[in-house]
Parts: structure tokens; C-alpha cells; sequence
């Protein structure tokens, strides 16, 4: 079961992951993270630190630094190429992406108590059609969505651990962000936090 919100484009599917599928996602996370370690993405131009760690599995991964978003095929501090996005994972996309075409990038966001994500579009990838997959993992968050345009009206809503995102159609481009984490709203993680997992096409599919 899902539910739509505003256009037909963002689709919301709570608890869809129940506590076994949790466990297993994450120890497969678990995995990428030994060989690919969270890193400290930094905003363009000022180089400021973001507040959330990040990874990615697949392959290609999502940066941030001085010089801007983009995608890259390599871990920035190991230099080694990203590790293959987890079947569970996969699973789940073949399951509400509503895509033909497999994810290119997995991105990973690990949220402490005190991190936030503010406003914005996932508009670096060179195909809108496919939409982005979020996993929610942990505790929970305040997510906000709006329009295409940055200053139209916004809605929030609580995310929970084991509920799916789709971002699709009218809504690909919807900006979104998290406002805040509830600590301790979540045992899956032994210390606490989230994890958003976001899955994407980054290339144009062959025809």
C-alpha cells in the first residue's frame, strides 16, 4: 500500500520494510561502508562541511567540494572504485521504481541527532524520467517537500525506519530537505541516528 502526495509523481510507502528487511539492508550497508568509509562532503564554493556523513555504492557515487556537485566513480579519500549496490537494495527498486533500467548510484546519508538537510533538487543526473528511491533507516525524521520553484508552499511529514520515498513524474524535481532527526525514535542503529538511502539513475538509458 502507498500513498500520493500532491502530484502523481511522489509516492509514499510507510513501513514498508519491516524489521527483518531493516536488518538485513543494513548489515549489506554495513558491508559497503567497511570498504567505502562515511566521508565529510563540503558545500560548493565555500567549503563549508556539510552536517551529515556520506558514502555511496554502485557505480557512480554523488560528490560535493568547492568545485560543485557532481558524480565520480571512485571514493574521494580511498580512491577506490564504489562497491556494488546490495541486492536488498535493488529489490526494493525493482519493487516501486515503476523504471526499467537499474540504479547507477546508491547514495549514502548518515544523519546524528543534531544534522539537517535543507531545501533542494537532485538535479545533477542526466535523465529525469528514472525517479530517485529513498530508504529510511533508524530514527526518525521531518521531511519537507514542495514544488520546482524554491519559494513554492512546502508540506512535512514524519519518516520512519523501513518507509519508502519514490520521487518521480511531477515530482522529480520537487525540492525536498530534512528539518530535523527525533533521537532515539529508533534500536536498529546500536548508537543512534539515520540512515537515507537514495537510489538513482545517473546516465540516459539506452534506448
Amino acid at each position: 500500500m502507498h500513498l500520493q502526495i500532491g502530484g502523481r509523481g511522489l509516492r509514499f510507502y510507510p513501513a514498508y520494510l519491516d524489521r527483518e528487511a531493516q536488518l538485513e539492508v543494513l548489515a549489506a550497508i554495513r558491508g559497503v561502508l567497511a570498504s567505502a568509509p562515511l566521508f565529510s562532503p563540503r558545500m560548493p564554493k565555500s567549503g563549508r562541511p556539510m552536517s551529515v556523513g556520506m558514502s555511496n555504492c554502485g557505480p557512480l557515487g554523488w560528490f560535493s567540494d568547492e568545485g560543485g556537485y557532481r558524480y565520480r566513480r571512485e571514493h574521494p579519500d580511498t580512491g577506490r572504485p564504489w562497491p556494488f549496490i546490495p541486492d536488498p537494495l535493488l529489490q526494493v527498486w525493482r519493487q516501486v521504481a515503476d523504471y526499467a533500467h537499474a540504479p547507477e548510484a546508491c547514495l549514502i546519508n548518515y544523519y546524528g541527532p543534531h544534522a539537517k538537510m535543507g531545501l533542494h533538487q537532485d538535479r545533477d543526473e542526466a535523465d529525469f524520467a528514472a525517479p530517485v528511491v529513498s530508504v529510511s533507516l533508524g530514527d526518525s525524521c521531518l521531511f519537507r517537500v514542495g514544488g520546482d520553484n524554491r519559494r513554492d508552499p512546502t508540506r512535512s511529514f514524519r519518516l520512519n525506519s523501513g518507509d519508502v520515498l519514490v520521487l518521480g513524474g511531477d515530482a522529480r524535481l520537487a525540492f525536498h530537505g530534512v528539518d530535523r532527526i527525533y533521537p532515539q525514535t529508533s534500536t536498529l542503529l546500536a548508537k543512534g541516528g539515520r540512515i537515507n538511502l537514495t537510489m538513482r539513475r545517473v546516465t540516459r538509458a539506452p534506448a
